[in-house]
């Protein structure tokens, strides 16, 4: 049965940092790339970052480049997301979400097939 569980949400100051992490269980990181994606409230869900299985590319929508960062630990099934320089607007429940071959791209919802619960990340002062 295929797990994925988020963790390292919080609130924190703009200017701050947040490291989130995404557990996997049931598949391997070998076989699956591993995309964060998040929604605010009412909005649609975004993709945010996409790490691929098979060369460990990345890819980041450009809100985040230079900010966040996507890695992955094959030993410990986790990959994680470095968030640095938040800004209010990164508020948001952020997912993470499997799909199995590549990644090629900054991923779209519907071609990931695993997701999470979520984790809330809010930016206040």
């Amino acid at each position: 049965q295929v797990q994925l569980a988020e963790s390292g949400g919080g609130l924190v100051q703009p200017g701050g940092s947040l490291r989130l992490s995404c557990a996997a269980f049931g598949l391997s990181l070998d076989d699956y790339s591993i995309g964060w994606f998040r929604q605010a409230p009412g909005k649609e869900r975004e993709g945010v970052t996409s790490i691929s299985s098979t060369d460990g590319s990345t890819y980041y929508t450009d809100s985040v480049k230079g900010r966040f960062t996507i890695s992955r630990d094959n030993a410990k099934n986790t990959v994680y997301l470095q968030m640095n320089s938040l800004k209010p607007e990164d508020t948001a429940v952020y997912y993470c979400a499997a799909t199995r071959g590549s990644a090629r791209a900054v991923p779209s919802f519907w071609e990931y097939d695993y997701w999470g619960r979520g984790t809330q990340v809010a930016i206040s002062s």
